[in-house]
């Protein structure tokens, strides 16, 4: 385990979407002071319903809201503040749940034909028909979701017909803007040399035209795309079948889309050695050649072509810094000013190593597992030729290939921003493709295509997969959580360590969401202090709550922990809100002990996961200088599984002579010493396994989080949400880690009764949905119902989440599911809800598919306003011409 637990920088990114966000959130929101706030239901919301003149000065009961108003924005504490002012008045105006329930029972009589969507006109046919299991429906808005497309999916597409092109592998895909082009490769009999075409859009297969001289036919040459051409270099050609006439090449053609045209270019001087199963990228107006085999051996040398101006001439690059091995039949993929380079062929030297090389410094860096302690579910992929890598938004997508004689067909990804491996788990309905090696893939917009490739016993495949990316902003819960920790705000807890007595703050409920043996502790605690404040104040004493506002903080409960090591300690802290471990440059002198050291604690605080990566980091770290140090620690503090660790690595040849002659050796203590000589003498076969490594005991921080919120933090909540009458317990630390406006609330008063009204702007939100966005708020859950989308669209403006991330994944799922049947009721809901994107979203739907959406009864139902919109977009789509005709504004 080494940088999912062994953590990263946040970057500067998340920081400039955190002010991006505040900002809107702040130039969004406007309060009008004093005035009373007006709150409907949340079938009214999404039906259009708007109160009349007669019912606007109405309360309806609901729970408090902040009403928009032109006045002067205000900060998310000042929010905070109005809304506890507010929340007092509601209060106070109404003094009982029966009370609330009778208005809001005489608000939806009154309100009957503007809940049902009726109107003068009358649309009750329309209304009257039964909804789906499959669909949405509230009231009037009869949106069908029932064709939600799910990200992370795999679609199998049109399987490419033999008359059109064979089956095949070891050929090159390329995307040129809808559509994907295959050129060459081998369909098991004789190379290929057609290019054929796969149209994203019409999902069908044909030949492309072309015209002049094509390549040669060749498989293992790598094609790339400039401007508005593909550039084929290189490859093997010849004749499979009767084994003649085969080599490698290093021309170099170009294919004009625009023209259909193949034109070779011809060079003078120094060129590329011949090659094939190389690398090839395209950046800074230049294409770029890397590694490869050329017939006797691998590669590792690299060549630049300009393919702008005149002076067309192959140049060799100097590469500095830590290189690859020689290799072929390897990925790469360009992002960020980089190439990445992900395993290959590399003989006996082969690895599952990232490589970078940085174009602008000319310098190669490999990105190993070493400087960061990763947990079990963010291993690299396994080594492998073969396969394919593609980027999108701030990832690295890495699929199939052969893995030491496997086919896998696990799609694995990587984080730029994180630097952390992780494997997708795919929706459950998907079709995903089986294993396969030379196959080949292409991104066209936000999706991954996949042609081809060799399946079990050499079968050549002609199939065609498409993968569903997601683009949402990276996931900050890390980030918050660690955020919140370090600036200690809102600590209900103090941890007493050691025999110095050494105090350290945190909070009840991550703690107790991340350690078994923790929770046990703290509510022993808890249960101690009640009986103590019992017995000095008498029995029904109401305990003490720690106070949120850090300048009048009240009683924090102890836990001691005396044989706890208060930096181990302070570093697994840091782990239970982050799942990942910071080691600071002060660690390094000690870094073997305080590891075995958070080893001994994870072990006790049954945190396995914790547990197994510190032995996998010091398998890494363990060296000639520093292992007799540890295996000393180990062997007296009786951690067995340290101490095998050790002997192993002590006990090879290799090591053996330089640490026996060593200082230090002699000053080990005899039974130590006769220990070593003896497993030297008799090494036998040294199992090392880790007790603490129980897979089902300590998970990961968002499957932590997840039976928290769900199950095991009930006795820990602390704070109640009240929404449409309904109470649902949460905690307030969580809640203040990853939102602002709680945290404002919390610093600048407590709510009385621990109650907060609940509301998102003027909207009131379903319980279901406002369960959905708890989900993310504890674990980051992106995987909301579309139906939540419309509520939750402007939830990350009102409580100032970190970044957009929810934002962006509720308009994903909007507008992937809005259709022609449902897109007038979305135009009516998103122009209530205020959710201006979606609403241009809508109007551009209607614009496209208008014969069809203008038949639909639903368009009589609509308002005067919205079908002026309708028109006008409708005008501006056509031109000048439409444009000329004169709109009666009095329709």
């Amino acid at each position: 385990m080494l940088r999912a637990i062994l953590g990263s920088d946040t970057t500067n990114d998340s920081q400039e979407e955190q002010s991006q966000t505040a900002s809107s959130s702040h130039s969004s929101r406007h309060y009008s002071g004093g005035s009373s706030c007006r709150s409907i239901s949340s079938s009214a919301v999404l039906s259009g319903y708007t109160p009349s003149a007669s019912t606007s000065n109405n309360d309806y009961g609901t729970p408090a809201t902040v009403a928009p108003s032109t006045g002067p924005t205000q900060c998310v504490a000042c929010e905070a503040d109005k809304h506890h002012q507010l929340q007092q008045a509601h209060h106070s105006h109404h003094s009982s749940e029966g009370e609330r329930k009778s208005r809001r029972s005489r608000m939806s009589h009154s309100s009957s034909s503007s809940m049902r969507g009726t109107s003068s006109r009358g649309c009750t046919s329309h209304n009257s028909k039964s909804v789906s299991p499959g669909s949405y429906s509230c009231n009037a808005l009869n949106v069908d979701f029932s064709t939600y497309t799910a990200t992370h999916q795999w679609s199998k597409m049109l399987e490419c017909a033999e008359f059109v092109g064979a089956k095949r592998s070891k050929h090159t895909v390329v995307a040129y803007k809808d559509a994907m082009y295959v050129f060459g490769g081998d369909n098991g009999k004789t190379m290929l040399n057609d290019l054929i075409r796969f149209g994203v859009k019409d999902k069908s297969w044909g030949r492309a035209c072309a015209t002049g001289t094509p390549p040669a036919p060749r498989y293992h040459h790598s094609a790339v795309v400039y401007g508005n051409s593909m550039f084929i270099f290189g490859g093997y050609t010849g004749d499979i079948h009767s084994n003649s006439n085969l080599t490698n090449k290093n021309d170099l053609f170009e294919y004009e889309f625009q023209r259909a045209m193949w034109v070779e270019w011809k060079f003078s001087g120094k060129m590329p050695v011949p090659r094939s199963a190389h690398g090839a990228a395209v950046y800074d107006d230049k294409m770029w050649i890397y590694a490869g085999y050329d017939g006797n051996a691998r590669l590792n040398d690299m060549w630049t072509l300009n393919l702008t101006g005149e002076n067309h001439q192959w140049e060799e690059v100097e590469q500095k810094g830590d290189c690859p091995p020689t290799c072929c039949n390897f990925p790469v993929a360009v992002a960020r000013d980089c190439m990445y380079v992900f395993s290959g062929q590399s003989g006996m030297q082969i690895t599952n190593s990232l490589f970078e090389f940085n174009f602008k410094t000319l310098t190669w860096r490999r990105i190993g597992n070493e400087s960061v302690l990763r947990g079990v579910s963010s291993q690299p992929p396994s080594r492998r030729y073969g396969h394919t890598m593609v980027h999108h938004d701030r990832f690295l997508y890495v699929f199939g290939g052969s893995a030491d004689s496997t086919l896998p067909n696990d799609l694995h990804y990587y984080d730029l921003d994180t630097q952390v491996w992780s494997i997708i788990q795919p929706e459950p309905n998907s079709d995903i493709p089986s294993g396969r090696v030379f196959h080949a893939s292409a991104v066209i917009s936000d999706a991954m295509y996949i042609f081809g490739g060799t399946v079990d016993n050499s079968v050549r495949r002609g199939d065609t997969y498409r993968f569903q990316f997601s683009s949402y902003p990276k996931c900050t819960l890390r980030d918050d959580y660690g955020k919140f920790f370090n600036e200690k705000q809102f600590c209900d807890i103090q941890f007493i360590l050691g025999p110095e007595e050494v105090k350290i703050m945190a909070h009840i409920a991550f703690v107790a969401a991340r350690s078994k043996y923790l929770r046990t502790k703290i509510l022993a605690a808890r249960d101690a202090r009640q009986q103590q404040m019992e017995k000095v104040f008498g029995t029904g004493c109401i305990e003490v709550r720690p106070c949120s506002s850090s300048s009048n903080q009240g009683p924090l409960l102890e836990v001691r922990l005396p044989n706890a090591n208060p930096e181990a300690f302070e570093i697994i802290l840091n782990y239970i809100y982050t799942d990942r471990i910071d080691l600071k440059e002060s660690y390094n002198k000690n870094i073997i002990i305080l590891i075995t050291d958070i080893y001994q604690l994870a072990g006790l605080f049954l945190m396995p996961r914790l547990a197994h990566g510190c032995i996998q980091y010091l398998d890494y770290k363990i060296n000639k200088q520093n292992v007799l140090e540890a295996l000393y620690n180990a062997d007296k503090k009786k951690i067995q599984i340290v101490k095998d660790h050790c002997m192993q690595f002590l006990v090879k040849e290799e090591n053996f002579t330089d640490v026996v002659m060593s200082n230090e050796f002699s000053d080990l203590d005899k039974p130590l010493l006769v220990e070593i000589i003896r497993k030297k003498l008799s090494p036998g076969k040294l199992v090392v396994v880790d007790p603490n490594l129980d897979k089902n005991v300590g998970t990961t921080l968002e499957s932590d989080m997840a039976v928290f919120l769900e199950s095991t933090g009930k006795e820990f909540c602390d704070i109640n949400l009240v929404l449409d009458g309904q109470v649902i317990m949460a905690h307030k630390s969580i809640l203040s880690a990853r939102t602002q406006y709680f945290q404002a609330m919390f610093r600048s008063f407590m709510p009385p009764d621990n109650t907060v009204n609940i509301s998102i702007g003027d909207i009131l939100p379903s319980v279901e949905a406002f369960q959905s966005l708890l989900r993310y708020i504890y674990y980051g859950e992106t995987k909301l119902p579309p139906q939540d989308a419309l509520y939750l669209f402007q939830a990350p403006h009102f409580y100032g989440l970190s970044n957009n991330r929810l934002h962006s994944f509720c308009k994903y799922s909007l507008e992937h599911n809005i259709t022609y049947e449902n897109v007038l009721q979305t135009l009516e809901a998103s122009d209530y809800t205020k959710i201006f994107d979606i609403k241009e979203h809508a109007l551009k739907l209607i614009v496209k598919d208008f014969a069809r959406v203008a038949r639909l009864p639903k368009i009589a139902c609509l308002s005067r306003e919205l079908l002026l919109e309708i028109i006008r977009a409708v005008a501006d789509s056509h031109g000048e011409f439409l444009t000329r005709i004169s709109i009666n504004t009095d329709i």
